[in-house]
Order: structure tokens, then sequence, then C-alpha cells
């Protein structure tokens, strides 16, 4: 909507306020009478004279409170709700996790891998989905890439990335690396030989988190030993992967990786 001044602004309050009241009235008067009232009972009820009510049901009660609407809806057994249209402004809710996902399919096509946001992971009964899955076809090679927001359970978090890690494995061996066994939405891969399946770590580096993986590092750095600085390098420059899961920042504006240095 464009910006408007300050009596355009009046004038639209005005009308849509008019809209409004003529709309609880006429809701206000249908009621009361579907439940045999006289406007001079409902006043009683809602502790005004029966001619603010009759100014309700016109439409003119733009003077009176919302107090006031709100009583005169509980008397006739309904609730009044006030309420705000989404703000345009908003984010998504989840636009903090969609920003790294951004992030690392970015950096993955300049890389010179093809990537895929949210590949379903089979069989269909299940929920899980891989947040980004970059291919690189000469090199018959798959990363698996979770990215993190925020982490609640560690514990299940590593177990879903495991589950995820051996689907892939299970793909690549049973069908020389096509992709429909780990998602239906993937491309192809073609070709009879196996894919590699490398996966990592991406976490923004909020204090929380920062905080999460300084408290628990023996338990990080068993589950993820791949080295950090050559993950982000795969993920960046396209290099070679560590062959070991591994663990790699994302700063907190989503706009760049580095690499995790354990204390």
């Amino acid at each position: 909507m464009a910006r408007l001044r300050r009596p355009e602004i009046h004038a639209e309050a005005a009308r849509r306020n008019q809209e409004h009241l003529a709309r609880l009235g006429g809701e206000l008067r249908a009621s009361r009478r579907r439940r045999r009232f006289t406007q001079e009972q409902l006043g009683a009820g809602v502790g005004v004279v029966q001619s603010t009510i009759s100014q309700m049901e016109r439409g003119h009660g733009g003077s009176l409170s919302v107090d006031v609407w709100q009583r005169a809806f509980l008397v006739i057994d309904r609730r009044l709700l006030l309420a705000a249209s989404r703000d345009p402004a908003e984010e998504a809710a989840d636009a903090g996790h969609l920003a790294i996902q951004e992030l690392v399919l970015r950096l993955g096509r300049a890389a010179g891998f093809r990537g895929t946001f949210e590949l379903p992971v089979r069989p269909a009964a299940s929920r899980h989905s891989v947040d980004v899955c970059l291919r690189d076809g000469r090199r018959r090679l798959l990363l698996l890439v979770e990215c993190w927001n925020t982490i609640n359970d560690i514990g299940a978090a590593a177990r879903s990335f495991s589950w995820k890690l051996a689907k892939a494995e299970e793909a690549a061996v049973a069908l020389g690396g096509h992709a429909p066994a780990l998602g239906g939405h993937a491309p192809a891969l073609g070709g009879d030989a196996q894919h590699r399946v490398r996966g990592c770590w991406v976490i923004r580096a909020t204090a929380r988190s920062r905080q999460l993986v300084v408290r628990y590092p023996e338990s990080f750095a068993s589950r993820f030993p791949g080295p950090s600085v050559g993950w982000v390098s795969a993920l960046t420059a396209g290099t070679e992967p560590p062959t070991a899961p591994g663990i790699v920042w994302c700063d907190v504006a989503a706009s760049r990786l580095f690499a995790w240095r354990r204390r």
C-alpha cells in the first residue's frame, strides 16, 4: 500500500471504522432478535440504556469503548474478535533456516554443485527431508547438508542425520547412484558407478549455539570428526570434502561460512 498523508490516513480510518461498525451493529441486531431480546433487555445486561443499543445496531457506536462492545456480545453469547491483518514486513516462520539453506545453495552452485532444497527421504511415510543436497555428477559425489538455526535436541538431530546418511548410502549402492530412492524430487544421477555420500552440519553462530558447542565439545567432536576447514573449502570452493561428517559455522546474517575451531 502506498504511503498515505495524514489527511488521507484520517479519511481511510474513518471509512474502515464505519464499515466495521455497520457490520458489528448488524450482527448485534440479528443475534438479539434471534434470542427475542428487546433493546431494553440487552441494554440492561450490558449496563447501558436502550438508545445506546439502538445506536450500536445502526452502526453509530464509534464513540463507545471496546469494553461496551465486548459486553454486548457476551450478553448474546458471542465472542467479539479484534484482529490485525498479517504484517507484510513479517518474515516467514522459518526465515532463519531458509537463509542458511539459501547461502549453502548459492555457494554450492558457484562451486559447481547442483543443489536440491528440502529433498524428501523415502519411505514415503517418513517426514524426514535433507535440508540441502549438493550433487557433482562428474565426481559422482553427493553432499548432504543439514542447516541449523537452533538445535533443541542434539541427540535426536544426530540420530536423524545418521539415518539420512544411511538412506543415501543405500540408494547409492542399490541403484548405482540414482537419486529417486533418496527422494522423489531429486534429479536422476545417471551412470553405473556408485556415488560417494558425504555430509555435514551448517550451524548459525548465535550465542546460544556457540555456548552449546563449547559446553559439549567432546560430543560434537566425536560425532563430527571431519575437519571443519576442509568442509568450508568443499562447500565454497568445490574441493574434495572430508570423508567424515563435520561442522561448519554460518554467521548470524547468513552471509558466509567459517570453520569451527575446537578449543
